[in-house]
């Protein structure tokens, strides 16, 4: 219907103003409401005219078309977001999509590498190629910090603080951070930019990015993802990773090694405790130790 492209026109912009969403998550949105907007000529109904019914048989189609769970709560989640925003905008008094049930999803446990195995990858970076002391600085950047990789092809020479101990970090929904930075870290980026880096003749605009290619341009996300599987490949490893591993392993050897919560929530930047509570159902037997440690009933009288 006529309606259906000026409500979806706004809602980007309302993603994109108000809520600071990254362009891959507003894409995302975009992508789901657009599928509920071709459902909806079915039926010849207006964004506005749906019912939970036929949201009811929407959903219900995506299960018969073989949707994954997974993928069906993110479908549902932006027509709940598409829905709260008609409602903010005064389109509608009632939310149809109110007492929609995400599908239940299994608990599934993220990739994480060993300490050994992160050790093993940045030793098979090979040093004599003119990129290997910008691979290097990158793996230990992306362990030390637990960045994503949106972060790190985003970060900036403004954004290191090494006097501090920190550097700023700009996430999802453009949402600021600090994060601790190691001295390995400051020691790889510093042999990068002064052996590497500074001898390049650099894109104009990204003078100031951290991380550049050959061409002197901002590296691409697809870049990282192939350096890091033509590492595991040298080294035969056999677990399948990709650049969020070693944010995953950064948080689970921060758990492992006893640090708070809510610390590494700040750091890994999640809204949510619950998203960064995960990585606590890796090491089960580190927890139970843990409790029966610092438990005061567990204490011995």
């Amino acid at each position: 219907m006529s309606n259906w492209n000026r409500y979806i026109k706004e809602f980007v912009s309302y993603l994109k103003i108000e809520k600071g969403l990254a362009e891959n998550s507003i894409f995302a949105y975009q992508r789901d409401v657009a599928k509920l907007s071709v459902f909806s000529e079915g039926r010849e109904k207006s964004a506005i005219e749906l019912t939970h019914k036929d949201l009811s048989e929407f959903i219900a189609i995506l299960y018969d078309l073989g949707l994954s769970a997974r993928s069906q709560a993110r479908v549902i989640s932006g027509i709940k977001q598409f829905y709260s925003f008609l409602i903010l905008e005064g389109h509608l008094k009632e939310d149809p999509s109110e007492l929609i049930e995400q599908p239940k999803i299994g608990l599934k446990l993220p990739e994480v590498l060993t300490i050994e195995e992160i050790d093993q990858l940045i030793a098979a970076i090979d040093m004599s190629k003119t990129e290997g002391h910008r691979n290097r600085a990158i793996l230990e950047t992306l362990y030390s910090c637990g960045l994503r990789v949106s972060e790190l092809v985003a970060l900036r020479f403004s954004d290191l603080y090494f006097d501090e101990g920190f550097i700023r970090v700009i996430g999802k929904g453009n949402k600021e951070r600090l994060v601790p930075v190691s001295p390995s870290v400051e020691k790889e980026i510093k042999i990068y930019n002064d052996h590497i880096r500074r001898h390049q003749n650099i894109m104009k605009g990204d003078e100031n990015v951290v991380f550049l290619n050959r061409r002197g341009a901002k590296l691409t996300r697809v870049m990282i993802f192939t350096i890091i599987k033509q590492l595991a490949e040298a080294i035969g490893l056999k677990k399948n990773i990709s650049p969020h591993t070693f944010r995953h392993s950064f948080a689970t050897h921060l758990i492992e090694g006893g640090a708070n919560l809510r610390a590494i929530q700040e750091m890994l930047g999640h809204e949510s405790i619950t998203t960064t509570e995960i990585y606590t159902h890796l090491d089960q037997r580190f927890l139970k130790e843990a409790i029966l440690s610092y438990h005061p009933r567990n204490a011995e009288s």
